[in-house]
């Protein structure tokens, strides 16, 4: 059992930077991701095992965890056995374990997850002491189990400084807040289509959770949930995250969601009472990605297919809350206006949380905002807030991560709507815009919006003195580095020019 829980990272991460193999964070902690799979379906086979009298696991023994990584008096193999082992024989086998639709979840996940999973490590001796590291932890033991998974969540969080790797997390605090104003209840379904780490999922779950009373509900409970994430890492670390969560079937898949099916193929039992999410933005689909969808709602940007995906997935009376870029608010292109108008028309569009731009640094700064919306008939009217930052915070970043007590003034308005306005500026904080006025803006939601910089406003003159001025700046700038340049090839400026 490691003595300290805290330093658990922090020992893997020293272990790895002597191997050769291991080049950059994002390899760091896909390699600790799929051990940490192998040890956490472990410890949940043995719970299977005590509970199931005909339980059998699905990786052939000499590939269990127990039988190849627990090191019993330092006779476990390591060096160039080990490592021979893993890559010769663990590898091959968990990649072709036979599958099919009959195969129960928590047997597939094994496959799936080591699908496209890779050993970067070439040391086999230094492998060895990572597998001992995380071999030590004791997750039969509840209080070191739920340790455990606050040290999950940090290396989660990690990914935010991981190369590319960090658009699969979103912020504990926003998923959190999320959860919590839609209200989740027993026998309520919810999803995400593009779902990362899982965080919106363990973020209902956890809402969720405070409603279990009965054995009923906590099936209900554990059933609750269905994920979608077509990247292979980040479903690795779902995975892993819905069994420390307890989740024994987790119904999480490792496919497209975009290519699922045809947009208008979708039958009632493809919807869920809930939808969380954080779609992917930025991106770009190609056409044959683009042919899923009607012409009308065909874009070419990521968000905005999911977001007809989460449209015509929504049940009847259903909830959902999606982070979306600016970009859409005020987008006017054929997909963007479509999709609102369905937002405004189909559906109850009924709040709009204007977010900071910080919330996703350090690896955005795109500003982002939250929209909460039913299925059901329109209420008329849309609210918008902008939530500024607190107070004597300039901005959030990787140690000043927003929390979920920062959206505190967002509830407390949340829960008494008022509109706001500072008479300085003449501009809102708070508004709320009936569904009439927004299409007479042609569908413009970007409302109570941050005040933008003004900028200072010269003169003639003295906007081309100060252009002068930067000017021969640059140019010193530029003759220093042209001399140093020219040092060094040994020519000298003044016989040169």
């Amino acid at each position: 059992m490691p003595s300290n829980l805290g330093s658990f990272v922090k020992r893997l991460r020293d272990i790895m930077r002597n191997d050769a193999g291991i080049n950059g964070d994002a390899q760091r902690i896909e390699q600790i991701s799929w051990l940490l799979f192998l040890k956490v379906y472990d410890s949940k086979e043995e719970d299977w095992e005590f509970s199931e009298d005909s339980y059998k696991s699905i990786i052939p023994e000499p590939c269990r965890w127990h039988n190849w990584a627990h090191d019993e008096d330092g006779k476990g193999i390591t060096g160039d056995t080990l490592l021979k082992f893993v890559n010769e024989t663990l590898f091959p086998t968990l990649k072709q374990i036979k599958v099919d639709t009959s195969t129960p979840i928590r047997d597939a996940i094994v496959q799936s997850t080591f699908a496209e999973a890779h050993n970067f490590m070439q040391d086999g001796v230094l492998l060895r002491q990572v597998v001992n590291v995380i071999d030590s932890l004791n997750l039969s033991d509840y209080e070191e189990s739920h340790a455990f998974g606050e040290i999950y969540e940090n290396i989660l969080k990690e990914l935010q400084s991981a190369g590319s790797a960090g658009e699969f997390y979103t912020p504990r605090g926003v998923t959190d807040f999320m959860a919590k104003m839609v209200d989740p209840q027993i026998g309520q379904t919810m999803a995400d289509f593009a779902c990362g780490t899982g965080g919106f999922i363990t973020s209902w779950l956890k809402e969720l959770r405070k409603k279990v009373e009965t054995t009923a509900d906590e099936d209900a409970w554990s059933n609750s949930i269905y994920g979608m994430e077509k990247k292979q890492f980040p479903y690795m670390l779902c995975v892993t995250n819905m069994l420390l969560h307890d989740i024994d079937d987790p119904k999480i898949y490792h496919s497209n969601s975009l290519t699922l099916k045809k947009l208008l193929d979708y039958v009632p039992s493809d919807k869920f009472d809930c939808i969380l999410m954080n779609p992917p933005y930025g991106g770009s689909e190609k056409k044959e990605v683009q042919n899923y969808f009607p012409g009308d709602l065909a874009s070419s940007e990521t968000a905005d297919l999911f977001m007809a995906v989460i449209m015509h997935r929504l049940k009847a009376n259903g909830k959902a809350a999606v982070v979306l870029p600016d970009g859409f608010l005020f987008g006017n292109d054929t997909a963007k206006i479509n999709l609102k108008k369905m937002l405004l028309n189909n559906f109850n569009l009924h709040t709009v949380i204007r977010m900071p731009g910080s919330v996703f640094a350090p690896y955005t700064s795109i500003a982002t905002n939250i929209l909460f919306f039913d299925n059901k008939v329109s209420e008329g009217k849309v609210w918008f807030y902008r939530m500024d930052m607190p107070e004597g915070v300039k901005h959030f970043n990787k140690t000043h991560p927003i929390k979920v007590e920062d959206f505190t003034p967002v509830i407390e308005w949340w829960n008494d709507r008022k509109e706001i306005q500072h008479t300085d500026t003449n501009t809102y904080k708070s508004k709320c815009f009936t569904t009439d006025e927004l299409a007479n803006l042609n569908y413009d939601l970007d409302q109570c919006g941050f005040p933008t910089v003004k900028k200072e406003i010269l003169s003639p003159e003295d906007t081309i003195m100060t252009f002068i001025e930067k000017r021969n700046t640059l140019n010193e700038k530029l003759d220093k580095q042209l001399e140093e340049i020219l040092s060094l090839m040994g020519v000298h400026r003044d016989n040169n020019l």
